[in-house]
């Protein structure tokens, strides 16, 4: 299947800092394959954002989306052009922007290259497929799903995994041993106790869903700001139900700091959504993107 890989975001990622030096990159982890987990920054220190994406294999458009956005943004500070009527040069000198287009790059790299490109973990991978596809494969190298893997409700999450015949690793679903016991999970949560994000956003595939509620912590801005997404894209406000309540990024984010935290569900269709999809997707999310970041 033709999707956007390692080698495509590399050659993206590279393409955009050369272009645009106010374009910064940082490694900020590595994967159990020691592959690079990679964070580019736009304006401000102060008060920043954060888009976080590719946190499953399969669901590889969304790093391509927070890239191309990270891309047009760039563009209209260079020309200094406004977005919507927003002057981005501004916005973002007092409110930073920092994105982190692939959280999983041993999974996505699985779902588009094969069972081979797990290096180490591919005996692992390929006991689990048992034969097998793997372009489904949402967890990492050696079958966790991060996004079951932070260190928010985790324990009754894992007892409904359990409940469900998920008993250890898989192509999804499956938290792991313990909570953060991933190096892609402690990447992120060392980033975020490193940084003080006003808000993050993590962004999944696929539903047409914006995801704002985890528990006691969630602030009240939460819901208004989530509805104002919703307003400018066109996606349903939800709530999360089952193996998809807990575990997660936006969830650990909530609990963590009582921030904001969202997970945009884009696109609709069956996974994994065709390249061919990001044009139109991007075209309906753009003007909720330049709203996140300046929300």
């Amino acid at each position: 299947m033709i999707g956007f890989d390692l080698a495509m975001r590399e050659k993206f990622i590279n393409s955009l800092c050369n272009e645009y030096s106010f374009v910064t990159r940082e490694t900020v982890g590595k994967s159990l394959c020691i592959r690079e987990i990679q964070c580019l920054k736009i304006g401000s220190d102060n008060d920043p954002v954060l888009f976080s994406a590719a946190f499953h294999g399969m669901e590889w458009l969304t790093s391509l989306l927070v890239l191309t956005f990270t891309k047009r943004i760039s563009e209209s500070i260079y020309n200094n052009t406004p977005l919507y009527d927003i002057d981005i040069k501004s916005a973002l000198n007092h409110r930073g922007l920092m994105v982190v287009p692939c959280v999983n790059p041993d999974g996505v790299e699985i779902s588009l290259n094969g069972t081979q490109t797990a290096m180490a973990y591919a005996p692992l991978v390929n006991e689990i497929l048992r034969g097998g596809s793997s372009a489904r494969w949402q967890a990492n190298a050696r079958g966790v799903d991060i996004n079951h893997n932070f260190k928010a409700n985790w324990e009754a999450l894992h007892k409904l995994e359990e409940e469900s015949g998920i008993t250890g690793p898989a192509p999804t679903r499956y938290g792991g041993p313990y909570p953060d016991s991933e190096p892609e999970t402690q990447t992120m949560v060392n980033l975020c106790e490193k940084i003080s994000f006003r808000q993050v956003f993590a962004f999944h595939s696929q539903g047409e869903e914006i995801y704002w509620y985890f528990g006691e912590n969630t602030p009240p801005s939460a819901e208004v700001i989530g509805k104002n997404m919703a307003q400018l894209s066109g996606y349903t406000l939800a709530q999360p139900e089952g193996l998809a309540i807990g575990g997660g990024f936006k969830d650990w984010f909530i609990e963590k700091f009582s921030r904001p935290g969202f997970t945009i569900e884009i696109g609709k269709g069956e996974n994994p959504l065709p390249l061919a999809d990001i044009g139109p997707i991007y075209e309906k999310l753009e003007k909720m993107l330049v709203y996140c970041c300046i929300a």
